[in-house]
Formats: structure tokens, sequence, C-alpha cells
């Protein structure tokens, strides 16, 4: 059964790694998808393997008004908006004696104020009773080293969720945070370390895993599914953990 069956959503980052998997995931449930990044290339390939109707815009979630492009063009299009995912962010391992006023502004501007403004600009073009996702990190809530600016943004969404839960309860959109970690995508490449390094990462954080393994970004598009859809009409403001266990133990 296909569970988001004429719903139109929304996937910042959705041209790459588990944005692409959730956007992937909600086209194959029925979903019209609208992805969203900076990359042409990529955003072209990613809409031409999406299975429904789709669409894609390019443009920078620090960038309100590619924000306010994206969502006028979205409900020019397709009539409505249902689902948002902001999910567009990054991170860069970082001592924090290392980290420059130039670092903090980037990461706090991509995983923070960009996903505060994705939601600010979405909120008055979604239908009443829809549905809002926020990507996190488990380095929200445990100790990372070289992870301090990341960790801070991405605790800081998670907080914005709770405060979004209750302004948005009049109009009965859901606002939830998926915190995946750790999972096989190009992330790792993008983080500064060698292949090496890397590996030697992985390794460890796959040793810290109850499960014993790294995740995939199917199994995390798959939790997305679940807080987008009817199966999930009475969570709000929750944060579903997607780490093998890893922040239980």
């Amino acid at each position: 059964m296909k569970k988001l069956e004429g719903k139109v959503a929304v996937v910042t980052g959705g041209n790459s790694g588990i944005g692409f998997s959730i956007a992937k995931m909600f086209s194959d449930h029925g979903a019209k998808v609208v992805i969203f990044g900076r990359d042409a290339e990529s955003l072209k390939d990613a809409d031409i393997a999406l299975a429904g109707e789709s669409m894609f815009i390019k443009g920078d979630a620090c960038s309100q008004e590619d924000l306010e492009t994206l969502f006028r063009k979205t409900r020019n299009h397709f009539g409505t908006i249902d689902i948002v995912v902001a999910n567009a962010g990054g991170a860069i391992m970082q001592p924090f004696l290392e980290v420059t006023e130039e670092d903090f502004i980037y990461q706090s501007d991509v995983n923070f104020k960009g996903v505060f403004f994705t939601l600010q600009k979405a909120a008055p073009c979604m239908n009443d009773s829809g549905a809002a996702i926020i990507v996190s990190s488990s380095a929200n809530c445990r100790a990372v080293p070289g992870m301090s600016v990341y960790g801070s943004a991405k605790a800081a969404v998670r907080a914005l969720a709770r405060t979004l839960t209750q302004e948005l309860a009049p109009r009965k959109i859901r606002v939830n945070v998926l915190t995946p970690d750790p999972v096989m995508t190009a992330a790792y490449s993008r983080t500064g370390l060698s292949e090496e390094e890397i590996g030697d990462f992985q390794a460890l954080q796959a040793s810290q895993i109850p499960l014993k393994r790294i995740g995939q970004p199917d199994e995390i598009a798959a939790a997305a599914l679940f807080l987008a859809s009817s199966d999930s009409s009475f969570v709000a403001g929750a944060e579903l953990v997607t780490d093998g266990g890893m922040t239980q133990i």
C-alpha cells in the first residue's frame, strides 16, 4: 500500500545521501516530490531516478530568497505542500580550539539557520495537518570530539522542534525530529578526514553500536516515511532515533 498517495513533499538536500533516499522512498509511496539542493547536476540525476512525478529546484537552504522561491514554485506547480523534510546540513570535524569564526558561522548557518528558515518559509504554504521532519544527528545528545559546532547546531534544531510543535499545533502541523547516525553515505568524504581516517572512524563507530554495523540510507528513509505518513498521526514534537542503539548504552 502506498502511504503518501497524492501528497506533495519537499526535501531539502534531496539530491544525495539520506535526503535522496528519503525523496525516493516518498516517491515510491506515491508522493509528488520536490528536491532542493545546490548542485544542479546531482539534482537532475536525482530527479531522473525518482519513480513518480517530481521536480528539482536549485538553491541554498541558507538563503531566505532561495527558500521563498522554493516554496512559491512548489505551490504554483503542485498547488499544495503536505510534507517538508529539512535535511540539508553538513559536518566538519575540528578540535574545539581550532574552530575559527568563519567555521562557526558556516556550520551554524547550514545546520541551524537553514533549518529554521526552511520551516519558517514553509509553514505558511503548508496544508493544515501537514508534517515537518527535521533531520538531526546523535551528536545533539552525546559528546563527539571534533563536532562541537555541529553537535550544538543539531541540539538547537531539536529544541526548535519542541517550540514549533506548540506554535503550529493550532494548524495540526506535526513537527518531529529524525536522528540518524551513523549512516553509510558520501558525507564521510566531506568531513575533511583522509580515506584511512574515515575507515578507522567507521570501524570505531560500528564497534560502539549494539547492532555492530553502520546504518543504510534506506533504513533512515523508512523512518522518515513513518513520520510523514498517517501512521504517526499522534506523534508530535518527538525525536525518532535511528542509530542501532548507539545512544542508548
